[in-house]
């Protein structure tokens, strides 16, 4: 049952996640386990502070003479990654090096944006894209099979979304070894990541295991082809180049409007060719429209319901997000440029 069938969705009373997410649970008022989970928690704002003191402490302690840049930021030329490029370049005066890995689906529009912000905040940029053969087998691949990753990947992202982030996070976590950069930066929402891994140190033994859980279904998929694209023995034996994660989202204030001013200031321009959920990539509908097909709920409507939860985000404008049917258009241009034919897979030729 997807979130567009004609049968009413039964929501939380408070976000959004729907009676077909898995493991929900309601009460007597239909308030989600989900929610009650947070009201149990300690005061977010507190908990921010913390996590900001954090994250201040191990930046004032970084060593500059030891890279040419202070942070590499995974940027995809969306909005949020925009602003964390400006939020590093500018509140923390970090010399960034913002690193963008295209999919082959990156919007015309992000790409066009990805250059305006980094000539208006002067840090370097560096456009990395992956063969797309690659790519595309391993984009038809999740189209069809359900079982490719670990069960809970599903409830935050579309199968296609864990398989192209997980190319992005190991292309990242690979540069800033290879470049000695201290930190890595992502622009995840509140809704995306939480707070407890919005500042950790990447470890060897953690991260060969986090490598493994993606590389490992992606490899049966592609073969050799992608371990340029991942962390190989030299890397993981660099440990003292392993870099800290964070995630300036998760422990500042989460202000859409005043993140759209921001970058606007610096030329940003919201992509006309995009989804509700997405301001930068092009595949984006078509990885929504199979994940609801597959598993019947919207691959976006945790990070909605967190942002709600939060007060970030108007109940009523992510139930609208979540509701947008794909444009026909766009789904029909993703698949013919993944060779997908009506009803099955045609052959890559």
């Amino acid at each position: 049952m997807s979130e567009n069938d004609a049968r009413p969705m039964i929501r939380c009373t408070r976000c959004v996640l729907p009676d077909t997410f898995p493991g929900i649970r309601f009460d007597e008022q239909g308030l989600c386990n989900y929610c009650h989970a947070e009201d149990g928690s300690r005061d977010l704002a507190v908990q921010k502070a913390r996590y900001r003191k954090k994250f201040e402490k191990l930046w004032e302690q970084r060593n500059r003479s030891a890279s040419a840049y202070d942070c590499l930021v995974s940027f995809s030329g969306g909005k949020d990654s925009s602003y964390t490029v400006a939020l590093m370049a500018r509140e923390y005066g970090a010399r960034v090096l913002a690193l963008t890995v295209d999919n082959g689906f990156v919007s015309p529009g992000a790409l066009a944006n990805s250059l305006r912000v980094v000539e208006a905040l002067g840090v370097d940029y560096v456009l990395f894209k992956p063969r797309f053969d690659v790519l595309r087998r391993i984009f038809r691949t999740c189209s069809s099979e359900t079982a490719l990753f670990a069960p809970k990947t599903i409830e935050r992202a579309s199968n296609i979304c864990t398989a192209c982030m997980g190319i992005v996070k190991f292309v990242s976590l690979r540069t800033a070894i290879e470049k000695r950069i201290p930190f890595v930066a992502f622009g995840w929402s509140p809704g995306q990541a939480g707070l407890s891994s919005s500042v950790f140190k990447a470890v060897p033994r953690m991260m060969r295991s986090m490598q493994k859980s993606v590389k490992e279904p992606l490899h049966a998929i592609a073969g050799s082809d992608i371990d340029p694209y991942f962390l190989d023995e030299e890397h993981f034996a660099r440990v003292d180049d392993f870099p800290y994660y964070i995630n300036p989202l998760g422990f500042h204030d989460y202000n859409e409007k005043e993140i759209l001013t921001t970058i606007s200031e610096l030329g940003w321009t919201p992509p006309d060719d995009t989804d509700p959920n997405s301001t930068n990539c092009l595949l984006n509908c078509y990885g929504n429209a199979v994940h609801k097909g597959q598993f019947g709920f919207h691959p976006y409507a945790f990070e909605l319901a967190g942002l709600v939860r939060q007060g970030a985000l108007r109940r009523e404008e992510a139930i609208a997000r979540l509701s947008e049917p794909e444009d026909e258009k766009m789904l029909e241009s993703v698949k013919r440029r993944l060779g997908i034919a009506e009803g099955g897979l045609e052959s890559q030729v």
